[in-house]
């Protein structure tokens, strides 16, 4: 008999050799219908697996799983993706499948195959793939024998398969799962126990190119994307979700709010527009006012440093694939900064610094610029040449606590000021490829949990994903569509300051290394102007909108009194246009509407004659007739930043806010 222990802490004897599915079921029939998988010891396993002494070695905690639980998703999406290559290789004979493995919301797998996959075939492959559900087909694991594995996918013209078992560990277990009995694929699994079992809530979306084992030295494959859902309505739900993004498309909005653009003598940088140009400096005015205030000095070091320095560093170990380097006539060997680190403590290093002096907070708004695959650049979200809100943090061990939470209480701050949402915070840790030892990491690690937790942070681990040199916190931030980014970042470090000699006098005379706070709360300006353009549809708050009023005439008898409304409101420091162009009033309102200019102000002979105007709002019905003196007032109020406006005192009225 074996003892298993389910979550509520109630144990229970079962045969030995009995199944998840024979669990269930013995738990109740409804059960057993509902059960997709089991969860044994934090591991999942196909539902009809035995339950052997191999798999038993720990505490035996058992759950269930079922469709509605959130581990079932992922293996519904692997096996969905399973069933896309069986329905390829159904209706194109001679298609050899390689990998299928699920990414954020849906799923991949690459084809080796002559003739090109075109759009027209994916509701023909989505048709079958219907029909292979409908099927039911049983879906059975097996271990097999590594050799007779290769010389059974040879014999079925399946070299990739066989590679892929060729480049397995020798003490790995080879299995193969069945769907039917025509048709398996190499898989470590979990996977449902029917093909029943995946539903019908997926849809294929779009075909890529991509190269066997991302090197484009390896033979070109084709790739097949797809979205897989536990429920048809949560399928619905994803695909308005995707229509919607499709219509706040940040390279779109650029376009359409003449910001910037790209070409191809540029890749991966930047040609910012005067608007563009103009929401740029407005944020980036933002955080220099929150950076002095918390106390940061602001700094500037060069673009281009010897290579020497980065390979002091690390740098050039880990990142001198993206590093665009130079050599002078003079045989210097130059890379362009991919980032800041270096620099600052060289800055630090410049005269004798006492622990009176600590914490220093160095700031940078530094450009960098790092070497992106063409195919992995996304208009301004991920880019070649980039600047960073990037800052170092110099301090003792005992400050680390100290700094860490002021830190998370500023990135708080700037998010609810930029009308954003965090969402969570992730905690990385040691990654294989490391700087430093591991009774520095075991310190590091804990330093900056313990931080985060006074903070009053709840972590979510990410294993094996900290910087090379030390762990770090990872905040994002969920928009006005549900989707997350990842932004602000705080990396504790105590391998840069002692590789690149960074020191101070502790109070008892001696010298010691600073420990560093990395940290960053946009991340980069480009990035963030793009989740914001796609945050807020292109309708940004007044004070960072580019143009925040144009100021409009209905006939040609108001042209002098709309250039004193202007004058007015940019002698304030409003960014306000005129149009005084011979054409329709509501071909007028249309066309900045479509701009995303936020307030519309439109006068004729009557508001001449009275002094007044009539404020639109984007994406409101109607408008305000105020007095311009009143109008003035309530435009200069909502036009001021966040933190000036709390400094000024300035509390909108109720009736502000709702014209805002």
């Amino acid at each position: 008999m074996i003892d298993l222990v389910f979550p509520d802490g109630s144990a229970r004897q079962y045969p030995a050799g009995s199944s998840g599915r024979d669990v269930a079921a013995a738990i109740s029939k409804s059960l057993e219908k509902k059960a997709l998988l089991i969860k044994l010891d934090g591991q999942l396993l196909d539902l009809d697996r035995p339950l052997t002494p191999d798999l038993l070695t720990g505490e035996r905690r058992i759950e269930i799983v079922t469709r509605e639980a959130p581990d079932a998703l992922e293996v519904i999406r692997h096996d969905t993706a399973h069933v896309l290559a069986q329905a390829v290789q159904e209706l194109f004979p001679g298609t050899q499948v390689t990998i299928g493995p699920n990414v954020e919301d849906g799923f991949y797998y690459d084809f080796a195959r002559d003739e090109p996959f075109s759009l027209d075939d994916l509701p023909k492959i989505e048709e079958r793939m219907r029909q292979i559900v409908d099927r039911d087909e049983k879906i059975r694991r097996e271990e097999v024998d590594r050799d007779a594995a290769i010389a059974d996918f040879e014999a079925l013209g399946e070299a990739y398969k066989a590679q892929i078992i060729r480049d397995l560990p020798a003490s790995d277990t080879i299995t193969v799962y069945h769907q039917g009995e025509n048709w398996k694929d190499l898989c470590r699994g979990p996977h449902l126990p029917s093909t029943k079992a995946v539903g019908k809530a997926f849809k294929l979306t779009k075909l890529a190119g991509a190269y066997w084992r991302g090197d484009q030295n390896n033979a070109q494959l084709q790739r097949i994307y797809g979205t897989s859902w536990a429920s048809e309505a949560d399928l619905a739900a994803y695909l308005l979700r995707i229509e919607e993004a499709e219509k706040r498309d940040h390279r779109k909005l650029g376009r359409i709010m003449n910001l910037f653009h790209l070409q191809e003598e540029g890749k991966g940088m930047i040609f910012w527009h005067p608007k563009g140009w103009t929401l740029y400096r407005a944020l980036e005015d933002y955080m220099r006012r929150r950076l002095d205030a918390a106390g940061y000095q602001e700094v500037k070091t060069p673009q281009i440093l010897d290579r020497s320095l980065w390979e002091k560093s690390g740098h050039a170990e880990k990142f001198g694939h993206a590093m665009f380097m130079c050599e002078s006539a003079e045989g210097e060997v130059l890379a362009v900064k991919p980032m800041n680190c270096p620099g600052h403590i060289q800055i630090f290093n410049i005269g004798q610094k006492s622990y009176r002096e600590l914490p220093l907070r160095m700031a940078e708004f530094g450009a960098c610029h790092r070497y992106e695959p063409s195919g992995a650049m996304h208009g301004i979200m991920r880019v070649r040449a980039f600047t960073q809100d990037d800052a170092h943090i110099f301090c003792r061990e005992e400050q680390v606590t100290e700094e860490s939470a002021k830190f998370i209480e500023l990135l708080r701050s700037v998010y609810n000021d930029l009308g954003m949402q965090l969402h969570d915070v992730k905690f990385s840790t040691r990654p294989e490829l490391r700087a430093g030892s591991d009774e520095v990491w075991d310190k590091a690690e804990h330093a900056l949990a313990t931080a985060a937790e006074a903070a009053g942070e709840r972590l979510v681990d990410q294993p094996g994903e900290g910087a090379f040199y030390g762990p770090k916190l990872e905040f994002s931030l969920k928009d006005a569509i549900g989707r997350v980014w990842q932004c602000g970042t705080l990396q504790l470090d105590f391998v840069l300051p002692e590789r690149l000699d960074a020191e101070y006098v502790s109070e008892d005379g001696s010298k010691k290394r600073p420990v560093m706070l990395h940290r960053a709360i946009l991340g980069s300006f480009e990035r963030f102007i793009g989740i914001l353009l796609e945050n807020f549809a292109g309708h940004l708050p007044l004070w960072l909108a580019p143009t925040q009023v144009v100021v409009t005439t209905i006939t040609s008898d108001a042209d002098d009194y709309a250039r004193q409304v202007v004058e007015r409101l940019t002698s304030l420091g409003l960014r306000a246009e005129v149009d005084l162009r011979n054409e329709k009033i509501n071909y007028k309102i249309r066309e900045h509407s479509l701009a995303k200019v936020p307030v519309i102000a439109v006068v004729g002979r009557k508001e001449a004659e009275t002094g007044q105007v009539a404020l639109r709002r984007l994406g409101g019905e109607g408008q305000n007739i105020l007095s311009l003196d009143e109008a003035v007032r309530v435009l200069t109020d909502e036009a001021t930043p966040p933190d000036l406006a709390r400094a000024r005192g300035i509390v909108r009225s109720v009736q502000e806010a709702a014209l805002a």
